[in-house]
């Protein structure tokens, strides 16, 4: 899935301050960091599915990566890129790829994306994972953007 351009919504931080603080700056949070928060959305996500749905959903292993990897860049592959499925989708009987199915998703990516905010973070993360999810599925980039997941 790569970026919408959109107009984002003004950045909050990542902790609570009393009003009067002055304005702090900020470090972003690890990719590590980023990866547990998005395994948690992913996760209640997960959990919101139809059983039919989610017993599928839940075969297919996550990956999370800070950014696309220069191989996948070489590859042609956007850099700005915020998720990925690689593999034969679930309909299909596993012969034609040589990797096992999965979802990349890059989470410096979603977070620059979400321009620092944690709570359009989460959402993307939510809409990035849907979208390659419905690739698994066998649905194309005009299935998911009618779903509005594009």
């Amino acid at each position: 899935r790569r970026p919408r351009n959109r107009r984002m919504q003004s950045s909050r931080w990542l902790f609570v301050r009393r009003r009067d603080d002055p304005p702090a700056i900020v470090k972003a949070p690890s990719w590590r960091e980023l990866a547990r928060e998005a395994e948690v959305e992913v996760k209640a996500v997960l959990d919101e599915l139809p059983q039919e749905l989610r017993e599928a959903a839940g075969r297919l292993p996550v990956v999370y990566e800070p950014r696309p990897s220069a191989a996948l860049v070489a590859d042609g592959l956007d850099p700005d890129l915020l998720g990925l499925f690689v593999g034969d989708p679930h309909s299909e009987d596993g012969h034609g790829s040589a990797l096992p199915p999965q979802i990349l998703l890059f989470v410096e990516n979603l977070w620059e994306f979400a321009e620092g905010d944690p709570e359009i973070f989460l959402e993307e993360v939510e809409t990035t994972y849907l979208h390659e999810l419905g690739h698994y599925l066998g649905l194309d980039e005009i299935d998911l953007e009618e779903r509005g997941l594009e």
